[in-house]
């Protein structure tokens, strides 16, 4: 498949190499951390003294083939299976999935000219760290050390690898924002979630962040929102489930309730707690989290803007359209979605190399039913581009 413009794939993946953790992690720390052990005779990752089931086989050798799960998360299982047993058979690890220079290869054979470039193992490691700030902040940045060594946080202008930020301790927040910034990081990732603390969690819009969303508006930069782990399986377990997240384990009630629901209440906490209110240059990105979560989101915006304008400044539908940009799924409404948020809003990201993601990243323009050829020309490059790099006001 070919576009008449270079294409910008804004969620790609790669798989972590088995040092990312440890390589730059202070050694009187990595007990407390993130450690390799040898369980029933399988590698695994230990996080805070406990094996982590997040990724199934956190090697990531052999490995699902992308694209595998595309039938069953646009919901055509039609034989029944439980998700393990579609992944059909595995392969081993691609160079482009660890190798920057490998995956431009890669990138110019599937067409794409840019992606933007998370995490797969990462954005489950914060949740189980939740209860020790010190060793939460020395994690990621000894995580973001490798990122910058084996990716870059910007490599050729064409592969723009995203570093984590954990804002449990405000102040290192700000001094791992200004790393990222002085390395030309060109987007930051923040956790869907409410901010561990001592005692009780906060809020994604309380004051003490306020230095942090300011110094990323001073530099002009978006903040990701990436799906992971949100320690929202707790609410699974006050019905009866049990067990930390894992990948692709069979959750029926997780799937029906929990979908969609971290990155609602963040989305909400920055519009009611008044983030966007107070730093009214910043810019948000939801990626992976899908789009059936906006309209409910903006339905209830409006009526409490209905019951309540004298709280609101503005009409917070107006207040998510100006800060969000969504990314999503390729069996979701995306004209709906267009049409609620705007299409310059509208974000392409294939999802690939993962199993529920596309194969052939440009495939998804089969997904965008009824867009003008202008609007599928923003969808997949231009909207992206204004994301990393705002034109000037």
């Amino acid at each position: 498949m070919a576009l008449p413009f270079p294409v910008f794939d804004a969620d790609n993946h790669y798989y972590e190499a088995e040092d990312a953790f440890i390589r730059h992690m202070p050694k009187p720390l990595r007990k407390r951390a993130v450690q390799w052990a040898e369980v029933n005779g399988r590698k695994r990752l230990l996080v805070a003294g406990r094996v982590n089931k997040f990724i199934p086989n956190p090697t990531f050798d052999p490995v699902t083939k992308p694209g595998a799960l595309d039938a069953f998360f646009r919901g055509k299982n039609t034989k029944g299976l439980d998700p393990a047993a579609l992944f059909g058979e595995l392969e081993s690890i691609r160079p482009a999935y660890r190798d920057r220079d490998a995956r431009l290869e890669l990138m110019d054979e599937q067409g794409v000219e840019r992606i933007l470039l998370f995490p797969t193992q990462a954005v489950g490691i914060e949740q189980p760290l939740r209860r020790d700030a010190e060793i939460t902040c020395a994690t990621l940045h000894a995580f973001n050390e490798w990122l910058l060594d084996d990716w870059g946080f910007n490599y050729r202008d064409r592969i723009y690898a995203v570093p984590l930020i954990s804002l449990m301790d405000p102040d290192r927040a700000v001094e791992e924002l200004e790393w990222c910034l002085e390395r030309s990081a060109v987007m930051v990732h923040v956790r869907a979630a409410p901010v561990p603390g001592a005692g009780r969690s906060r809020s994604l819009g309380d004051a003490s962040h306020d230095p942090f969303w300011a110094r990323v508006c001073e530099a002009g930069i978006p903040v990701a929102f990436h799906a992971g782990d949100h320690g929202y399986g707790r609410y699974a377990a006050d019905w009866g489930e049990s067990g930390p997240m894992e990948a692709f384990r069979a959750n029926l009630f997780g799937m029906v309730t929990q979908a969609g629901r971290a990155i609602f209440d963040s989305m909400a906490a920055l519009v009611l707690h008044g983030v966007f209110e107070r730093h009214p240059g910043l810019r948000v990105y939801s990626v992976e989290n899908g789009a059936e979560w906006v309209p409910y989101l903006l339905d209830k915006l409006k009526k409490a803007h209905g019951q309540m304008p004298q709280v609101f400044k503005e009409d917070p539908v107006e207040t998510f359209r100006r800060h969000v940009w969504v990314s999503p799924y390729y069996e979701d409404d995306i004209r709906g979605l267009a049409d609620r948020i705007g299409v310059e809003r509208v974000v392409f990201g294939s999802d690939f190399p993962h199993a529920e993601g596309l194969a052939d990243p440009l495939s998804f323009v089969d997904d965008l039913a009824g867009f003008s050829e202008a609007e599928v020309r923003e969808v997949m490059r231009e909207n992206a581009l204004r994301l990393i790099a705002p034109e000037p006001a």
